[in-house]
């Protein structure tokens, strides 16, 4: 079965961005997107966040960080994650701004509040093809080392169900054995589109 996936976290960066960099590279059909209001990445201190438009082409946030304070940023990994990105797209996108990229089959979130956010979403859209998607929250904390964890973890989630006949048959069992082999909870939902 050949599914499409999307991969959402809140900024398009980071977890989001590792699991389609990772599911990219061994053949999946996946996008990814974020909830947030904008993109931010860490700055010099927590109250002074870089904060960029969702569209912003990861090139020009590479290049205004590194004109910034190459250092800083070499050292706590945002040059070396925004390079990362530029080879998977052009920019970070907004999943509430998606509809014009089709249907999901799954959509694998990475913290619960933009898990919450992407059902909301899903259930304020006008249902008429009544496709059902698979939404999963896998928990993952927003730093370098979880995010490559999480993207190692969203394939081998991706590839159990990728190998079901019928998804919908067979979620309870897939997720079932996805926590008791990776001692990891996941919330799901089922929407449609």
């Amino acid at each position: 079965m050949k599914l499409r996936h999307a991969m959402v976290c809140s900024s398009n960066q980071n977890r989001s961005m590792e699991a389609h960099a990772v599911l990219k590279r061994e053949g999946f059909d996946v996008a990814s997107y974020g909830t947030g209001q904008h993109v931010k990445l860490p700055g010099p201190s927590l109250r002074e966040p870089n904060v960029y438009d969702f569209g912003t082409p990861y090139k020009h946030m590479f290049e205004d960080l590194r004109r910034k304070d190459t250092e800083l940023y070499r050292r706590n990994g945002i040059l070396p994650m925004l390079k990362r990105n530029l080879g998977v797209k052009l920019a970070p996108q907004r999943w509430q701004d998606n509809a014009a990229d089709g249907t999901f089959d799954v959509v694998l979130t990475f913290e619960e509040k933009v898990f919450d956010a992407v059902v909301e979403d899903l259930h304020s859209r006008n249902h008429v093809l009544l496709k059902p998607v698979l939404v999963i929250n896998l928990e993952v904390k927003d730093n370098h080392e979880e995010a490559a964890i999480g993207g190692r973890l969203a394939l081998q989630l991706c590839q159990e169900i990728e190998n079901t006949e019928n998804w919908e048959d067979s979620v309870d069992d897939v997720i079932m054995n996805f926590e008791r082999q990776n001692h990891r909870k996941l919330v799901y939902s089922i929407s449609y589109y």
